[in-house]
C-alpha cells in the first residue's frame, strides 16, 4: 500500500485534534483585559498542547516521508499513535480546568507518556517494514530523545503528587527538546531526497 492515504488520515485526525482544543478555550464574560486572567492556565495548557501536536505532526511528516510503504502492522502502529493524540485536547481541558489538582497533570503525563511510546511503535514498524539498514534506521540512531522523554514523563507522572509546577516544567523541557532540530534527521532526509 502507498503511504499517501495514510498521511492524509493522520493530518485529518490531527487537524482535528487542534481543532476541539481550540473549542474548548471559552470567551472571558468580561470585556477588561483582566478578564482573562482567570483563563490562563487553559490557555497555558492549550498552548504546551499545540506545541506537543505540532511536534508530532511534525515528525510524522518526516518519519513517512523516510518510508517507502506501508503495511497492516503499521496501519495499527499509526491508528494507535492517533488514538493517543486524540486524548490530549480531554487531558488538557481537564488540566487547564483544575491546574492545581495532581491527578490532572498526572493524567497528562500518562497521555503523553502513552503518546511517546506509540510512536516509538510506529517507528520500529516502518524499520521493521524498511529493513535495519533503512534510511529511518539510520535516522532514530539510538533514539536518546525518545528515551529521555519517557523517563522525563515518568517522573513527571510522580511529580504531578509532589511538586505540580516541577511535572509541569518537565512536560514543556520535553516539549522544548523536541522542538531542537535533529541535524541526524536533517541529514537523512536530504540524502533520501536526492536520492529519489
Amino acid at each position: 500500500m502507498g503511504k499517501t492515504r495514510l498521511e492524509a488520515f493522520s493530518d485529518g485526525v490531527l487537524a482535528i485534534i487542534i481543532t476541539i482544543m481550540v473549542l474548548e478555550l471559552k470567551v472571558p464574560h468580561g470585556a477588561e483585559l483582566d478578564d482573562l486572567r482567570p483563563l490562563a492556565p487553559t490557555i497555558v495548557s492549550y498552548l504546551i498542547s499545540f506545541v506537543y501536536v505540532a511536534i508530532y505532526w511534525n515528525n510524522h511528516h518526516h518519519m513517512l516521508h523516510l518510508a517507502k510503504r506501508v503495511d497492516g502492522k503499521i496501519m495499527w502502529a499509526n491508528s494507535h499513535l492517533l488514538f493517543w493524540l486524540s486524548l490530549i485536547p480531554f487531558t488538557t481541558n481537564w488540566v487547564g480546568e483544575h491546574p492545581q489538582h495532581a491527578w490532572p497533570n498526572a493524567l497528562y503525563g500518562i497521555n503523553l507518556l502513552c503518546a511517546g511510546l506509540a510512536y516509538t511503535i510506529l517507528q520500529v514498524a516502518i524499520i521493521a517494514n524498511e529493513g535495519a539498514d533503512s534510511a529511518m534506521r539510520r535516522a532514530v540512531g539510538k533514539d536518546w530523545k525518545g528515551r529521555i522523554s519517557a523517563l522525563g514523563y515518568a517522573l513527571a507522572i510522580g511529580m504531578s503528587f509532589v511538586e505540580r509546577w516541577v511535572a509541569e516544567g518537565i512536560y514543556v523541557a520535553i516539549a522544548l527538546l523536541w522542538l531542537i532540530p535533529d541535524p541526524r534527521l536533517a541529514k537523512v532526509l536530504s540524502a533520501s531526497s536526492s536520492d529519489d
